[in-house]
């Protein structure tokens, strides 16, 4: 069995001298027979079993061409290479390449002359492979030709429509800002009243608040002889204030009461 590969020349082309053409080779099978068949009475398909298949009527090469969007089945001598007849097909399937409804192996062509006079011939291979690769060359040609004509449409209905102008007009400009972010404020820490919070000052003492923010503290006045007030270092678990006070004197702490056993009965000068 013969593989597609191998016998299918693909890119391959020879310059036609006479018309100054480019003639593509798509196929060559060295094997072919050519049947006389007799017309076809009714529209029905073409039967192999009404020809002579045990004696063709010529046996040579077939070479498969295509010049432009026209393929060529040509059938030439074995040796010589004479051109014997030639099927110039437009479209496939179609009525110059035609297959049998009873084998794989065997097709109708409609040959043609140079009067472009025609007629319809058998042709067989003896190998399934050699038809299966007959088959596929002018299925890949006519399937190029149907890519090729929708390029052809689409360019010229590109070319007809309304082109999109993406140019800048006289005096236009255009702004672009580039790494100019916002820039973010840090947070400045906040206190538990929501005021910043300044360092204390040296030694680890507070000066006293003011009296309109003695409403948070527990203030515990401690009565002596002396009239010299002093503050005890803050406790930051609870915040209780302890105050020696003179008994005579009128500070800013008026005078509080509280049970005596919240007194501290020494205080560290």
């Amino acid at each position: 069995m013969s593989h597609y590969h191998n016998s299918h020349i693909n890119n391959s082309w020879t310059k036609m001298a006479a018309e100054g053409e480019y003639e593509s080779i798509l196929c060559v099978k060295p094997d072919v027979n050519v049947y006389r068949i007799p017309p076809r009475a009714s529209n029905r398909a073409y039967r192999a079993a009404d020809w002579k298949l045990d004696a063709p009527d010529w046996s040579g090469r077939m070479r498969i061409t295509a010049k432009g969007k026209v393929a060529y089945v040509k059938l030439e001598d074995k040796i010589s290479g004479e051109l014997f007849a030639q099927a110039p097909v437009k479209e496939y399937p179609g009525i110059a390449v035609e297959t049998v409804s009873d084998s794989s192996r065997y097709f109708v062509l409609r040959i043609q002359d140079d009067n472009g006079r025609s007629a319809f011939i058998g042709v067989g291979f003896g190998d399934r492979g050699d038809a299966f690769d007959f088959n596929v060359a002018l299925q890949d040609h006519f399937k190029w030709v149907k890519q090729e004509t929708e390029l052809s449409k689409n360019a010229q209905l590109g070319d007809s429509g309304p082109k999109l102008d993406l140019g800048f007009k006289e005096g236009q400009t255009i702004t672009l800002n580039i790494g100019q972010g916002k820039k973010r404020d840090k947070p400045r820490p906040q206190g538990s009243g929501g005021f910043g919070l300044l360092p204390p000052p040296p030694g680890g003492k507070i000066a006293p608040p003011p009296s309109s923010g003695l409403s948070n503290h527990n203030i515990v006045p401690q009565t002596g002889s002396t009239a010299t007030g002093c503050l005890l270092e803050l406790d930051s678990s609870n915040s209780n204030t302890v105050v020696q006070s003179n008994t005579s004197s009128d500070l800013l702490w008026g005078e509080f009461s509280a049970p005596a056993r919240y007194l501290p009965t020494k205080l560290a000068m």
